[in-house]
């Protein structure tokens, strides 16, 4: 089992910045893949980005690119996502996942993210 916890979320004006984190327990991440979603309301769960943790290799949505980055960090068994740049349309639920086999296994309980004009 692994436990996913977010946070980092809140309230920010559009252009401004926030950095999620997504700390993980009950199993070494060594052989996952990391992503980040999102869901805002009336829409469907969205992948923004992921990170393969053995070799650090990432992946954006394109809506992202540019503004957003995942990292990883090995020691503390976390993940961030920063972001920069925000938009009114990036105000969601961010959701942290893990995959460990060919979909995503574990997810956390999300953290709200919400942009203003």
């Amino acid at each position: 089992q692994v436990q996913l916890v977010e946070s980092g979320g809140g309230l920010v004006q559009a252009g401004g910045s926030l950095r999620l984190t997504c700390a993980a327990s009950g199993r070494t991440l060594s052989r996952s893949v990391m992503g980040w979603f999102r869901q805002a309301p009336g829409n469907e769960r969205e992948f923004v980005a992921g990170i393969r943790w053995r070799d650090g290799s990432t992946s954006y949505a394109d809506s992202v690119k540019g503004r957003f980055t995942i990292s990883r960090d090995n020691a503390k068994n976390t993940v961030y996502l920063q972001m920069n740049d925000l938009k009114p349309e990036d105000t969601a639920v961010y959701y942290c996942a893990a995959q460990f086999t060919s979909t995503y296994d574990y997810w956390g309980q999300g953290t709200q993210v919400t942009v203003s004009n």
